[in-house]
């Protein structure tokens, strides 16, 4: 497996630790993140729910750089998140910017280097030849 395979599954654990924390406990992580008089539990699993989707799109893509349609989407599950954070904390102020700061490590990270990954992997390269070696008209 790619080293590129092996973050996305790193990263998807973590996702997946966050999502826990969303479902369990209200001292958890999840709340920790958004500021106490903005979060429910309703909100937090939310949160957990959509979270639990991106870690999954890690782990798919992890074992299939070359899907294309697989390697975009987690590509833009990254993007989605980045996203999120920024209006949560510029707009609503319901983030603790501080807090944020490791989501804000992989996402960027990840995004980093699945971009530099691009046409290496899911970024439109043509399909690997068959096993023979030639390609068949």
């Amino acid at each position: 497996m790619p080293a590129l395979g092996w973050w996305l599954i790193a990263v998807g654990t973590f996702r997946s630790t966050f999502t826990w924390s969303c479902f369990f406990g209200s001292a958890s992580l999840c709340s920790a993140t958004f500021s106490g008089t903005h979060t429910t539990d309703v909100h937090g699993r939310t949160v957990g729910v959509w979270t639990l989707l991106s870690c999954t799109l890690c782990f798919l893509c992890a074992f299939n750089l070359d899907s294309k349609p697989l390697y975009v989407a987690t590509f833009l599950s990254f993007v989605y998140g980045i996203a999120y954070l920024a209006v949560e904390w510029l707009i609503y102020h319901t983030i603790i910017f501080p807090s944020s700061v490791p989501f804000i490590f992989f996402a960027g990270t990840s995004m980093a280097w699945m971009l530099l990954q691009w046409n290496s992997h899911g970024g439109g390269h043509a399909p690997p030849l068959p096993r023979g070696g030639t390609k068949q008209t």
